[in-house]
């Protein structure tokens, strides 16, 4: 049972950072309200994530966030500055739910495979924003803005209720985009 609960911290660790690749803050204030609400079992030190203020916090980061990506122009430059807090966001998600690592190897895990899983989903993002904003003036920006706060809320539901289809769902999409990026690359 207890490798189960370690897999499971795991794969719930991965697909929360993964997650934060589409949005930064919203599978933290996901992870926050699932700790706040007793539905999952915060790793040694995180349980500030759970608290109305850290919630509160949370909550107003998201909402600015979710509002700049709809605005012209702010989405694009959002993309350039915000892969370090996307990356910051995704290692602190990680780790914040790795509670059956000791210490030292939950955050060795959360920079390395948590810092990856955030930069490719964010890599994949930015990317598809640059192409969308050259071939469509930006016209088509809120559509994807819409589908990476869906991805992000679906993948970060996901990973709280069943971690290893989550985390299935990241590596089909990182795969996906990798043989469609060589498929181009060919041509």
């Amino acid at each position: 049972m207890e490798s189960l609960d370690l897999a499971l911290s795991i794969a719930t660790g991965l697909a929360l950072a993964a997650a934060a690749g589409f949005r930064a803050f919203v599978p933290l204030l996901a992870t926050g309200l699932a700790i706040h609400y007793g539905w999952i079992e915060p790793a040694a030190g995180f349980d500030w994530l759970g608290e109305p203020a850290a919630l509160t916090a949370l909550g107003l980061a998201t909402a600015l966030e979710v509002s700049a990506y709809y605005l012209p122009g702010v989405d694009n430059l959002l993309d350039l500055v915000a892969a370090p807090l996307a990356l910051a966001a995704g290692v602190v998600v990680a780790a914040s739910v790795m509670a059956d690592l000791p210490g030292w190897l939950r955050w060795l895990a959360a920079l390395v495979a948590g810092g990856g899983a955030t930069a490719a989903t964010y890599s994949l993002t930015s990317l598809t924003r640059a192409k969308s904003t050259a071939a469509t003036a930006g016209l088509a920006n809120p559509v994807l803005s819409t589908g990476e706060l869906v991805g992000a809320g679906v993948l970060a539901a996901a990973a709280l209720l069943a971690p290893f289809v989550a985390l299935a769902a990241v590596m089909w999409l990182v795969v996906a985009a990798i043989r469609r990026g060589r498929r181009r690359g060919v041509r």
